[in-house]
């Protein structure tokens, strides 16, 4: 399973995997994880995730990315990232899947991509 078909399994039901399919703040924790699992054992994880999220938005901010993705899917701010209104929630994971996607397809397409088949 490459990663992208990993993280569209992931979007499709997220709450099979961190426990709840509404909290932006666990999905991202545990993307986190799988990350660092990724990197520790050969893979490539989310390398490059942070700046093509940055690039992708023109400009740069002190939030790690998923602040960013809140920055795309949010862009009037929020309070507190663990605790974000219901409709809010919502509209950040379904932005972060579409954005995991994007980048997964990218890296997919370029010269020397690496699959986990």
């Amino acid at each position: 399973m490459s990663e992208r078909e990993y993280f569209a399994c992931l979007g499709r039901r997220p709450g099979m995997f961190v426990g709840t399919a509404s909290s932006f703040h666990q999905l991202t924790a545990f993307l986190t994880g799988y990350d660092q699992h990724a990197m520790r054992h050969g893979g490539q994880g989310l390398t490059g995730w942070h700046e093509w999220l940055v690039g992708g938005r023109g400009r740069s901010c002190n939030h790690a990315w998923p602040g960013q993705v809140l920055h795309i899917a949010l862009p009037e701010g929020w309070n507190n990232i663990a605790d974000l209104p219901p409709k809010d929630e919502k509209h950040a994971i379904k932005v972060l899947f579409q954005l995991l996607d994007e980048f997964a397809a990218e890296r997919e397409a370029s010269p020397g991509a690496q699959n986990s088949d």
